[in-house]
């Protein structure tokens, strides 16, 4: 018997908004740069806002790639919360990366951007999201990161 092939089915949409960079420089980790998530929504398999206080803990790697390590909590009407976790990557060509960091518009397709998505919650109707892998492609905004999570099937 061989393993069946994955497919995606689009799961929710997330726009999350962000506050200023903050670049710690060299650390032991590595160029890390900290940016705060500052609210936002989620809307698809289930509705929340997105609370202020989380971050994307990036590192920057030599090639300009970064590291993507972000972690926020959201709200649904409800009062419900679900925290997520995302990791990945993105990577482009110098010129893209920078055009990115200075906040310009770029073209989603001239960089790469993906990442897995973690979601946890108490709540008893959205524990089957607990029981899935998401995987997201992303783009990155002047002040914002918006993406659309797939269930891996």
């Amino acid at each position: 018997m061989e393993p069946s092939v994955p497919g995606l089915e689009p799961a929710f949409d997330v726009d999350a908004a962000l506050g200023p960079l903050q670049d710690h420089g060299m650390t032991r980790a590595g160029h890390r740069r900290i940016i705060p998530v500052a609210g936002g929504t989620i809307r698809g398999l289930f509705d929340a806002e997105i609370l202020p206080g989380g971050a994307d803990w990036q590192i920057l790697r030599e090639d300009g790639s970064v590291d993507i390590d972000t972690r926020y909590t959201a709200r649904t009407a409800d009062g419900e919360y679900v925290h997520l976790r995302t990791a990945g990557v993105r990577s482009g060509d110098p010129a893209t990366l920078e055009a990115l960091l200075r906040g310009e518009a770029v073209d989603p397709s001239r960089y790469y951007f993906r990442v897995a998505v973690y979601v946890e919650t108490e709540a008893p109707r959205l524990q089957h999201l607990q029981q899935s892998v998401f995987v997201a492609s992303a783009i990155r905004e002047a002040d914002a990161v918006r993406y659309r999570a797939y269930r891996v099937t």
